[in-house]
């Protein structure tokens, strides 16, 4: 793969689901094709496209009460992908972003203050690059590509969760 020299895993599935929910008694996964309506409606919601049908909730459970919902988010920054965890509340809040895999030359990389930028933010209009969010100096399509990345899980989460209501 090109670029593979540069490119860093910073964390495996596991280890990022474990720091996603610490204390968990258990983190449950569960996939899903969106049909049509759903798919529209996450592209609609996420203001952007949705690059797969399948899609994987992770729920961390304590008893019968769910911790968070989080979506591991893989896409293309500029010409090499990227892998995010997003991670969500149980009313839907961005709760932490993890960097968990990135391609693109390191200097390019989101560092950890700007993903806490974040954090409680809420599926709204203010959820974009030039409004309440600045992009990453010298790295604007690393910063498009994460906020894309965390509207499309909040998308998810109202698509998913709320309309369903949460699943034990």
């Amino acid at each position: 793969m090109p670029g593979a020299e540069q490119a860093r895993v910073y964390w495996s599935q596991a280890e990022a689901l474990a720091l996603a929910f610490p204390g968990a008694e258990r983190v449950e996964s569960r996939t899903v094709v969106l049909d049509d309506a759903q798919s529209q409606r996450v592209a609609t919601l996420a203001q952007g496209k949705l690059e797969t049908r399948i899609v994987t909730v992770h729920t961390g459970w304590q008893g019968s009460d769910a911790l968070g919902h989080a979506f591991i988010d893989v896409h293309t920054v500029r010409t090499l992908p990227e892998a995010l965890l997003v991670v969500l509340s149980p009313a839907g809040e961005v709760r932490s972003v993890r960097l968990l895999a990135f391609y693109e030359p390191e200097e390019y990389a989101p560092g950890e203050g700007w993903l806490r930028r974040l954090e409680g933010r809420r599926l709204d209009p203010a959820l974009r690059l030039g409004g309440e969010l600045h992009a990453i100096a010298g790295a604007t399509l690393s910063s498009q590509a994460v906020v894309a990345s965390v509207r499309r899980a909040l998308a998810l989460f109202a698509v998913l969760i709320e309309d369903r209501g949460p699943q034990p």
